[in-house]
């Protein structure tokens, strides 16, 4: 029986697998060790706490120690920072981060939950007084701070994925003047070319400059980021926000030899067991199977490390759960438009599947007479020799969300395109469009055959 289970990592993936554990096996002696005073956040809200979409960052901190032990019977330690694992002796090293005093505790099962860190360019990585990153809690309560305690006007953002669009569109919402700089050419790297430029496109039409492309170098006065010079320019600026990525955080799993797989993840099998049988992982620190291409990815997002984080918390206390392969299905809100993205992009298509084909097409939101109507851009990624569905795309109105969703069932299946054109959608003029985008789409492709 596995009496003591202990979980290091307390946001997404650690108190969920913890809570799970507890479930499968009341008996068992379950503890969860967190580095910082937060467990159970909510880390993709963050954003719209600075944009004061949401109140604060409180409504985003589901439980702390006491409400966590009294709902789910765990024990959490939080400001306890797991030191080093003792794989032969099956003992962690912890030190009391107030205190600086440590313990070590015995554990039969462990489950690494431990997420991501974010990337730093080398330049800044000493760190400045005007510089932040936006990963957890206790990042978004410095910058809320600094921007209470300082008089902030222009906010200089590097990096235009995921993390830096909703903080441009954050701060442009409370009226402050935002550029966003990237060493590419245009905004989100890892989308198709041509929602690319359509979200530089909403980035000017909401005031937002993008710089991108372009040589740019730091200026710095009094260890904070004052300005930076690009293309002949000085361009000052109050905060500055770092986005340019995160990376698996798995710094205790390499200490003790457990195997990293490609993208630098921990490798974990079906039932997330890493290549120690004692330690499980879940989250945003291992890696993947995508269910497209059959090969280990690196997909860090909150909904997949929950649903990995069951299977993890199952099978440490006993249980006998299995994860799946991951299909990649991802929505951003940039200003008022939505951006959708569903299995692979055409140039990822093209590296696995040599008769990769693709088709676009513009539909409706609402039958185009509704004054509410918009446009959708939509591009359908497909394998001309099995006529399977690989990926698709899609940018404007929210319902887009929706087809993303539908599209990544049909991937899963590995459902061949010419279903999409025979789908019956619903159609009533205030709500959906009388020919929807997705039977577009497959009539398109299906005349491409």
């Amino acid at each position: 029986m596995n009496n003591n289970i202990i979980i290091i990592g307390g946001n997404a993936a650690g108190p969920a697998a913890a809570a799970r554990a507890k479930r499968e096996n009341p008996q068992a002696n379950v503890i969860l060790f967190e580095a910082t005073e937060f467990i159970s956040t909510g880390t993709c809200e963050m954003p719209f706490v600075i944009s004061k979409k949401i109140e604060n960052y409180k409504k985003i901190v589901l439980f702390d120690s006491e409400s966590f032990f009294q709902s789910k019977g765990v024990r959490v330690y939080t400001n306890h920072s797991v030191e080093e694992i003792k794989r032969k002796e099956k003992k962690i090293v912890v030190r009391n981060i107030k205190s600086n005093d440590l313990f070590e505790f015995d554990y039969d099962k462990l489950i690494l939950a431990t997420g991501s860190v974010v990337k730093k360019l080398p330049i800044l990585a000493k760190g400045y007084s005007n510089l932040f990153y936006l990963k957890n809690i206790p990042d978004l309560i410095k910058i809320l701070d600094f921007t209470d305690k300082n008089d902030v006007n222009s906010v200089l953002i590097l990096g235009s994925g995921f993390i830096g669009l909703e903080v441009a569109e954050a701060f442009s919402e409370i009226k402050k003047n935002v550029t966003i700089i990237d060493i590419e050419l245009q905004p989100f790297p890892g989308a198709e070319p041509e929602i690319r430029e359509l979200i530089a496109d909403e980035l000017k039409a909401n005031g937002v400059q993008f710089i991108g492309g372009i040589p740019y170098q730091f200026i710095f006065s009094n260890e904070k980021i004052t300005a930076i010079k690009v293309d002949g320019r000085i361009l000052e600026f109050d905060i500055v926000i770092s986005a340019i990525g995160v990376k698996p955080n798995v710094q205790l799993g390499e200490n003790i030899g457990l195997e990293i797989g490609k993208f630098g993840g921990l490798k974990v099998d079906k039932k997330q067991k890493t290549s120690d049988p004692n330690i499980f992982a879940a989250g945003d620190n291992t890696e993947v199977i995508n269910s497209v291409t059959g090969k280990s990815d690196y997909l860090p997002f909150a909904t997949i490390a929950y649903s990995q984080s069951h299977v993890a918390g199952t099978n440490s206390a006993g249980g006998n759960e299995f994860s799946d392969s991951v299909v990649k299905n991802i929505a951003v809100k940039v200003f008022t438009k939505t951006y959708v993205s569903v299995g692979i992009i055409e140039e990822q298509a093209r590296e696995f599947f040599p008769s990769t084909k693709s088709v676009s097409a513009l539909g409706f939101s609402k039958i185009k007479v509704m004054k509410d109507s918009e446009k959708i851009f939509g591009k359908l990624i497909f394998e001309k020799a099995t006529k399977r569905i690989l990926g698709a795309s899609f940018w404007g109105a929210d319902q887009a969300a929706g087809y993303g969703d539908l599209l990544s069932a049909l991937i899963k299946l590995k459902a061949d395109f010419r279903i999409l054109e025979n789908v019956n959608f619903n159609y009533t003029p205030p709500i959906s469009p009388f020919i929807n985008l997705l039977n577009i789409l497959g009539k398109k492709a299906n005349e491409l055959q």
